[in-house]
């Protein structure tokens, strides 16, 4: 049985775009190409997921250390 994730990315191979909303912002990010982080609805930062997954503001901030 597939993960909802492992249906993401087999759909997203296909071609289409997904628009993802995850609390769990490490799965989120490992998952995506490009990341936005809101807060009180407002993007506060964006880019590509690899980056945000790397800086260690982020980390700090968003990832848990």
């Amino acid at each position: 049985m597939l993960s909802m994730f492992d249906a993401l990315k087999e759909i997203n191979q296909e071609g289409t775009t997904i628009l993802l909303v995850e609390q769990n912002a490490r799965l989120a990010l490992k998952f995506a190409q490009r990341g936005y982080v809101l807060e009180s609805g407002n993007i506060v930062l964006e880019g590509k997921s690899k980056d945000l997954l790397s800086d260690p503001e982020v980390k700090k901030a968003y990832l848990g250390g």
